[in-house]
């Protein structure tokens, strides 16, 4: 179990892309292309024969020299990084990169790649904010439609609607067993620490789908033979780093100052859809119907028939968390706006709650950690 970890963790950590070097080895027609997190439809990239792979910036692990000549001093880490990983070289592997609507910062770092890299596919594509609206489906399914017949000029070949339904099937699997271990670490949360099953499913950003599912598999049988004793830690909802990622030692510092982090929302994108994307009929209509329907509640996503505030009292209530701990990333400016409305909420309920920000960058967290300690201990010995 040690040992797979251990491999996740480092494919989580190498800003060379290794695995997807190693894809494009075996595959000499085959294509990558990188979405900028949080969602993309990736089963219409894997239906392509292409690999989609998610792009979280460089974390630690790049000296940013070229990007803050692009950009404003105010603009978050993974916006900058990712530009970096460009301009230095490291996105060679990849044949397109793909943006949504996520900020102001992730739009325009779409625009300037494409005018940096002109030979690079890159596109934006444009996600409904009104999912009550009826229009809302037509035009979902024709940005889908838009995007399928781009990577078709890019494969050079027809995008059958049997190979998306087959890979929806495929990513239904994957997020199905996801979703089956965070449960289990919600109910048994000494036996999964959270950074564990962090690496474990990030690492999925980066590996073919039929491959990170058989890796799930081995956890899971793994995470079963684990024998742990429960540790004398509070139960937190872990919230708002839902694009930009927190260092490791981050998630293993809130853990080893007594938190139980027993839901998160570090990869979304990895589990976006609360249940399965129907496999029958057409495909992008099911996509379409089911990022609409069927999504995670993310501050990327405006859904006010199932408000953002009341989706995490819903999540507190039914994780059985004792707290809130907010981790948002500098200058992250759509997580600020909705930890107006959390805050509210949260005292309006009486669940006590904690604000830390974090960069990319950061590798001192002696302030975080007193913070984290005497947050744990007001609420372990109130």
């Amino acid at each position: 179990m040690e040992e797979l970890i251990r491999r996740c963790e480092e494919i989580v950590r190498d800003v060379s892309f290794p695995t997807v070097r190693r894809w494009k080895a075996e595959h000499p027609q085959g294509k990558a292309i990188a979405y900028f997190p949080v969602y993309a439809p990736v089963e219409v990239i894997a239906a392509a024969g292409m690999l989609p792979v998610g792009l979280r910036g460089a974390g630690d692990r790049l000296e940013i020299q070229h990007a803050d000549a692009r950009f404003g001093s105010f603009i978050c880490s993974i916006v900058k990084t990712t530009l970096e990983l460009g301009l230095t070289g490291h996105l060679a592997p990849f044949d397109g990169v793909l943006f949504s609507s996520i900020c102001d910062s992730a739009r325009n770092l779409c625009f300037v790649l494409k005018r940096n890299f002109p030979e690079l596919y890159v596109d934006f594509l444009h996600l409904p904010h009104n999912p009550e609206s009826a229009s809302s489906r037509a035009f979902l399914r024709s940005e889908y439609a838009r995007l399928k017949a781009e990577l078709e000029r890019l494969a050079g070949r027809r995008i059958e609607e049997e190979r998306i339904r087959e890979m929806i099937a495929r990513y239904n699997e994957n997020r199905r067993l996801i979703r089956a271990l965070y449960e289990w670490r919600a109910e048994e949360p000494h036996r999964i620490r959270a950074w564990e099953l962090y690496v474990l499913v990030r690492a999925g950003d980066v590996l073919p789908v039929e491959e990170h599912t058989a890796l799930l598999r081995e956890a899971r049988e793994g995470f079963a033979r684990r024998q742990v004793k429960p540790r004398d830690s509070i139960r937190v909802i872990l919230e708002s780093a839902f694009c930009e990622q927190p260092p490791l030692g981050v998630i293993r510092l809130l853990e080893d100052a007594g938190c139980y982090i027993v839901d998160e929302d570090l990869t979304l994108g990895r589990r976006w859809f609360r249940e399965d994307v129907p496999v029958n009929g057409d495909p992008l209509q099911a996509l379409a119907e089911s990022y609409l329907d069927r999504s995670v509640a993310s501050s990327v996503r405006h859904d006010w028939r199932y408000p953002r505030f009341r989706a995490l009292l819903q999540k507190v209530r039914a994780r059985r968390a004792q707290a809130v701990i907010f981790l948002i990333a500098k200058f992250c400016e759509p997580a600020y706006f909705d930890y107006v409305l959390f805050k509210r909420e949260l005292e309006r309920a009486g669940i006590p709650h904690l604000l830390l920000e974090f960069e990319e960058k950061m590798y001192t967290f002696e302030r975080l950690q007193t913070e984290v300690e005497t947050f744990v201990e007001s609420l372990l010995f109130d």
